[in-house]
């Protein structure tokens, strides 16, 4: 990738001289999330450590706006590239405006007294990250999300060009971890900057990255952007899934279906039977679903967990053939059940299928 702003060329990474990752070929241009995943212990946060100087070199190069790293000073780097790691930062008796102006190191001198405009930078920073409202408040004292984004904030201080992040929503609830991505996917519109992190929650990276790198054991595998990389094969590979299944349209994960001679048929569609399948399979009931269409927002999951399914091809009406084998295995259960309420053209025929479930007092209201 020409123009790159961060750049790995061969890199081996590790520990006390061993390599765990060997041939590092990264390219991050501005404007541009990349995101690492892989397994637990793959090696991301040796890989982040290594390109941000904390743990040293194997061999190979990385270059930050055109330059070797190595031969930069510490305040170079700072001016271009900042840090959000995972470890717990922990200051005593700061404000979170406090810990923000620390990331204005590189440009106070040895004294670090933050002039007027350093202040300005601290207070642009907090309402970039939708924490002004912290400024005042004993960091100690904030919630997790709001350390995060205090945290953010710091790195944003720094006015780097890079922001390097492990993890960043490691220690939040599912709101904070959508407000950080959010804010972060702002700053990198807004602000042109380069980000590179690594995420362990495959649904968020998915949705929040321009450019994907699988970390594999002790090599790179497959890089590239999110359609390419999460694909049902290429996630089961990459994390040995062996139990249970990824759906790459929704980036959602499901448990393995119960096996066994289906005992409810689930009339479901439009999204209506998600809820049913899911509880079914953790009460350990083996069931059948049907009639989904293949594009149906019940289909994946059903395919997952479902013991026995009955499709119909997109944008078809269900067919008599297809009606008559839904018939048969609804039959066979002997119970039934029908989330769906409101049916259109294309699959009227499950009404069918639920008067006669009444009709022979197979219909049962709840699971």
């Amino acid at each position: 990738m020409s123009g790159a702003y961060l750049r790995t060329d061969d890199l081996s990474v590790g520990y006390q001289g061993k390599a765990l990752i060997e041939h590092i070929a990264l390219s991050l241009q501005r404007g541009e999330i990349m995101t690492l995943i892989g397994p637990n212990g793959s090696g991301k946060s040796t890989i982040l450590r290594s390109i941000i100087r904390q743990l040293r070199l194997i061999g190979g190069t990385v270059y930050l706006d055109g330059r070797a790293m190595a031969g930069m000073t510490e305040i170079d780097v700072a001016k271009r590239l900042s840090v959000l790691m995972t470890d717990r930062v922990k200051p005593e008796l700061m404000r979170c405006e406090d810990v923000v102006a620390t990331g204005r190191y590189p440009y106070t001198g040895r004294l670090g007294i933050l002039s007027a405009a350093d202040w300005d930078k601290v207070h642009e920073s907090m309402e970039l990250v939708h924490a002004a409202e912290l400024a005042k408040q004993d960091f100690s004292r904030v919630s997790d999300g709001q350390r995060q984004r205090v945290l953010l904030a710091r790195a944003v201080c720094q006015e780097p060009e890079v922001i390097v992040l492990d993890e960043p929503t490691s220690f939040l609830d599912i709101r904070h971890k959508l407000e950080l991505l959010a804010i972060l996917k702002d700053m990198v519109r807004k602000k042109d900057l380069a980000v590179l992190m690594s995420l362990h929650e495959l649904d968020l990276a998915q949705k929040a990255s321009d450019y994907v790198v699988c970390v594999q054991g002790n090599r790179i595998g497959r890089c590239g952007p999110p359609e390419e990389i999460f694909t049902a094969g290429s996630i089961a590979e990459l994390f040995g899934v062996a139990r249970g299944s990824y759906h790459a349209g929704s980036g959602s994960v499901e448990l393995e279906r119960v096996d066994g001679t289906p005992e409810v048929f689930v009339i479901g569609g439009g999204g209506s039977g998600i809820s049913v399948y899911r509880r079914l399979q953790r009460r350990g009931i083996p069931f059948a679903a049907g009639v989904l269409h293949r594009n149906d927002l019940d289909f994946p999951v059903a395919e997952a967990l479902a013991a026995g399914l009955v499709a119909e091809r997109p944008f078809c009406p269900i067919s008599d053939e297809t009606f008559e084998r839904a018939q048969a295995l609804m039959a066979s259960c002997g119970k039934a059940v029908c989330p769906l309420e409101d049916t259109g053209p294309m699959n009227e025929k499950n009404l069918e299928l639920r008067k006669l479930a009444e009709q022979k007092g197979w219909l049962i209201q709840q699971i």
